[in-house]
């Protein structure tokens, strides 16, 4: 059967258009402040949720709400269920926008709004092209089901729900990532470093009396500050030395001397996680420096460890849990969260990820050793599995089909260290809706999806979605 799939698309595209724009000014962010037992996530999450569903039923697909946690819209028949993962929440707007975050208005071809790209542009893509394989009326094998997550960018409550009380589809994939195909996701751990109370703790000439950096684990923080108690007199020799250790890693910061107190304030550059090395850790520059100075015992041994185990190595060399493989390349480490307070030692918040064929015990077990030895504990261990589709399983090889017969590029594939709904499916893969070579916007302020690139990627998903169920 031959279908002009981007034809279908345009005889479509001002409904599209205007739905996209309708369902990004719902104000979908997590607030529990306003949540309900029909709304546990707040009531924009929910308002969001119910768009989706009342929309889906007025194009003849089966709705389900299932407790205002999740939902799905299902068409099509047989045994085989065929997953497309998708969420409607977003990450709070932030400030700094050329035009309301909500509004999304549209300038040079771009629909400006939070959730354009991630993730509630490519869910109405997708739901454009389940509509266009039912409105086509083409025979399938398969029920085709778009599940609905609202809880995606904070703790997956959603799928975890979802997965207890309804059916795993037999394959699916996510429309909320990288063109071409993302085959393969990195195991993500979190954990804390807990500084041992020390019984004596020798109070020297230069007290460390607080030390704080970053706020979550996944991101390197971009700040960091230092209070110092300095009794004998060397307060303008540290404010001095400091400067110079900002010129010469071409940091900003300051350092303000105040009596017998020198707060030190250090800038970073903020990154993702994933990939540490895309940033400079300003607690991780911050304890650098601290190494240097003459501190009390119980703030060296912290500094010592920071210094000894984690800068300048953001692959777990020094730990003694390196470790690389083909698939998903290699281990990563960020230290999100560096904090000290005289009163009570020192603490490391940890985000890890490892690649598909890493042994997380061992790693584990690894990290603890070491912790032992340096008085400290690991505490507060959560995480994601690591998840992998082999690259000739049936999804892959027809999304790579699908993809090169839209773009007339080459389908590679793809390894990530971020995380996507796609892990949550036995057999799920994550596939667009970001082009190859388009900046990545999701998160930013002024974010924004072309036009058309939702026209082609909700072709794309059309065929996809065909493919898979026919």
């Amino acid at each position: 059967m031959n279908i002009n799939w981007m034809e279908e698309v345009l005889k479509r595209k001002e409904e599209l258009i205007r739905d996209t724009q309708q369902f990004l000014r719902i104000k979908s962010v997590l607030d529990e402040a306003s949540a309900t037992k029909e709304a546990p996530l707040g009531q924009g999450v929910y308002e969001a949720l119910q768009y989706l569903l009342r929309r889906g039923e007025a194009e003849g697909f089966t709705a389900k709400n299932v407790d205002g946690l999740a939902g799905h819209l299902e068409f099509g028949q047989g045994e085989e269920l065929v997953g497309v993962l998708c969420h409607v929440d977003v990450v709070p707007p932030g400030d700094g926008w050329t035009s309301d975050p909500f509004s999304a208005e549209i300038r040079d071809g771009k629909i400006y709004a939070r959730g354009a790209i991630d993730d509630k542009g490519p869910t109405m893509a997708a739901f454009y092209a389940m509509k266009i394989v039912k409105e086509l009326g083409l025979p399938l094998k398969k029920r085709v089901r778009m599940i609905i997550g609202t809880d995606e960018e904070s703790n997956w409550r959603c799928v975890d729900h979802y997965f207890k009380h309804e059916e795993m589809p037999t394959m699916g994939f996510a429309p909320d990532a990288d063109f071409p195909i993302i085959y393969a996701e990195k195991g993500i751990a979190d954990f804390d470093l807990c500084q041992k109370p020390v019984e004596t703790n020798e109070n020297g000439d230069i007290q460390l009396q607080s030390f704080q950096s970053g706020l979550r684990y996944n991101m390197v923080p971009d700040f960091a500050e230092a209070v110092l108690l300095v009794k004998n007199g060397q307060s303008n020799e540290i404010k001095q030395y400091f400067e110079q250790f900002l010129h010469t890693n071409g940091l900003n910061g300051q350092a303000a001397v105040n009596d017998k107190t020198v707060t030190l304030r250090l800038e970073g550059v903020s990154a993702h996680g994933a990939e540490p090395n895309n940033g400079k850790n300003a607690g991780l520059f911050m304890a650098s420096f601290l190494a240097r100075v003459s501190l009390d015992k119980n703030a060296q041994a912290f500094i010592r460890f920071v210094n000894d185990y984690f800068v300048g190595d953001s692959r777990g060399g020094a730990l003694g849990v390196a470790y690389s493989d083909d698939i998903t390349g290699d281990l990563t480490i960020n230290v999100g969260i560096l904090s000290y307070r005289q009163e009570t030692g020192g603490k490391l918040g940890v985000n890890l990820r490892y690649p598909v064929t890493n042994d997380m015990e061992q790693t584990k077990k690894t990290i603890e050793q070491v912790c032992e030895k340096c008085g400290f504990t690991l505490e507060n261990f959560s995480g994601l599995k690591a998840h992998h589709i082999d690259k000739n399983h049936v999804l892959v090889k027809t999304l790579q089909r699908v993809y090169e017969e839209q773009t007339g590029e080459k389908a590679f594939l793809i390894s990530i260290g971020g995380a996507t709904y796609a892990r949550s499916l036995n057999a799920g893969v994550a596939f667009g809706p970001q082009f190859p070579g388009r900046p990545d916007v999701a998160h930013q302020k002024d974010e924004y999806i072309m036009i058309e690139d939702l026209l082609k990627a909700t072709a794309i998903y059309a065929q996809a979605i065909y493919e898979l169920a026919k």
